[in-house]
């Protein structure tokens, strides 16, 4: 096992007082699906300390944070079953109901529990349509089970601040909502940018990790993953030679090359375009040849490179994981999420 995750409880706690700073008033809903956004639930404790609620996206994973944390739950698909169901509100699980068979289901429920009733606004994923959101308010208003603990929406394009759909969902949001129950529309983007839309809770989820979703704003947003791997060979060739699969890249001159133990199997992108940074000894080199599957090639051109010598891929100020999302035509959150078993994570202070 030769890459490293540095996950920095410093930087989690960082990008903590950022949220606070864009909506000091709102609850804060911590989105932690996906595992942390592929920063492992064991390695984000700092941040389960110090939210209200924690969004994620099933049972299993809300299995694994009782072991952890005594945090109310939100589970953002809902409950499909008599089964989970039970198993929602024996876990402590705040409940999203975004499709008409799960108010049926909830209707006939003897125990208490709070929903979370989500509204399709314009996204069309998720949500009910108005009419069947304003029947459940009507239901559940007075159930002697059942509290409305939040009205809720999600945005399409909020990490494009005039795209016309930001201001039709809000408009569709605020005309079907009511103001007597919290509501909560509010993600990482909206957040950043779009001021008014905070309401009673929040959903911050890939800025909590130190990324950004705006495209070259970064918010003073620490990056929270250092995804490093070390130099396992360096080595010359000559002009006119090619390097790695399919020989996509050949050396317009003699040339010195470090060889980095990381590769697709560990997550780093295999899309990665020739020239991708990597960074070494705090100095950007540049990708050369094809992703493998355990290995990488970097240009170090005529610099002091050592075997052992660590490469970050990511996650330092100088080379930030929404870099290699632009490189490997992607998003950083997807980079975040994909990083594989055969990472060694490690906390950093």
């Amino acid at each position: 096992m030769l890459s490293r995750a540095s996950i920095s409880q410093s930087a989690l706690k960082h990008n903590l007082t950022i949220v606070r700073k864009f909506s000091p008033k709102a609850k804060i809903v911590a989105m932690v699906k996906a595992n942390g956004y592929g920063h492992q639930i064991d390695y984000i404790q700092a941040l389960l300390d110090d939210v209200d609620l924690l969004g994620i996206s099933s049972l299993a994973e809300a299995e694994q944070l009782r072991e952890k944390t005594s945090k109310p739950i939100l589970l953002l698909p809902g409950v499909y079953s008599q089964q989970e169901l039970d198993q929602s509100i024996e876990l402590n699980c705040d409940v999203v109901i975004h499709h008409k068979s799960q108010i049926k289901l909830i209707q006939h429920v003897k125990s208490k529990i709070n929903i979370w009733l989500k509204l399709d606004t314009g996204m069309h994923r998720l949500g009910l349509s108005v009419k069947d959101f304003k029947n459940a308010v009507d239901q559940f208003t007075n159930h002697p089970h059942v509290n409305i603990a939040c009205q809720m929406s999600h945005f399409a394009c909020a990490d494009e601040i005039e795209h016309p759909l930001n201001s039709t969902q809000l408009d569709n949001f605020l005309q079907t909502t009511s103001p007597n129950f919290p509501r909560s529309i509010a993600n990482s983007a909206a957040i950043l940018t779009n001021t008014g839309t905070e309401f009673e809770f929040i959903r911050p989820g890939i800025m909590l990790y130190g990324a950004s979703p705006m495209i070259n704003q970064h918010f003073n947003l620490k990056p929270v993953m250092k995804l490093s791997a070390p130099v396992i060979s360096v080595k010359s060739i000559k002009t006119g030679e090619s390097v790695g699969y399919g020989a996509t890249w050949i050396a317009t001159k003699d040339t010195q090359l470090a060889i980095i133990g990381i590769g697709y199997g560990d997550g780093y992108p295999r899309h990665a375009k020739n020239g991708t940074p990597v960074l070494i000894n705090d100095t950007i080199y540049k990708l050369a040849g094809r992703v493998s599957m355990d290995l990488i090639c970097v240009d170090i051109d005529d610099t002091t490179v050592e075997v052992g010598d660590q490469a970050i891929l990511w996650g330092d100020p100088k080379l930030r994981v929404e870099t290699i999302a632009n490189y490997s035509d992607t998003i950083s959150y997807e980079l975040l999420t994909q990083v594989s078993q055969r990472v060694k994570f490690e906390i950093d202070l």
